[in-house]
């Protein structure tokens, strides 16, 4: 077995609201998809296309298969889809700076964010996850 490099792969989702994965390394020789309604979904299809392509590659090829192990990267529809059920848009306002109105047109696909905005919201969350993993309660 082959040493697996760190390959990006993107998360995004449509105007129909279902999801796509694909390689976004340019450098990673196979171009794996996954789709889904949801980003578990999606995920699934895109390991088991991995697997395929690993199959296809060794078996039916005959050619070593560069493994991988993907870092998931999401853009902002997605995220925000995704954890819908833990953030509110006032919250990540709160969290993020970034008006809700905004952040809902990010979610419905109106607009795109900036990279200054998508860099700002990754900060702004970032930073309130640390601020939770330094909270302990009493009585443990």
């Amino acid at each position: 077995m082959s040493k697996k490099r760190q390959v990006t792969a993107i998360i995004e989702t449509g105007p129909d609201h279902h999801f796509s994965i694909y390689v976004g390394d340019d450098s990673y020789p196979y171009g794996i998809i996954g789709l889904g309604d949801t980003i578990p979904e999606a995920k699934e299809d895109f390991m088991r296309g991995y697997e395929e392509m690993r199959e296809c590659v060794e078996k039916d090829l005959g050619e070593r298969f560069f493994e991988a192990e993907f870092v998931f990267r999401y853009d902002i529809p997605s995220f925000l889809q995704e954890f819908a059920y833990a953030f509110t848009l006032a919250g990540l306002e709160r969290i993020t700076g970034i008006n809700q109105k905004q952040l809902g047109h990010y979610v419905s696909g109106y607009r795109k964010p900036s990279a200054k905005t998508i860099k700002k919201m990754e900060e702004g969350i970032h930073n309130f996850s640390e601020q939770l993993s330094m909270i302990h309660f009493a009585g443990v």
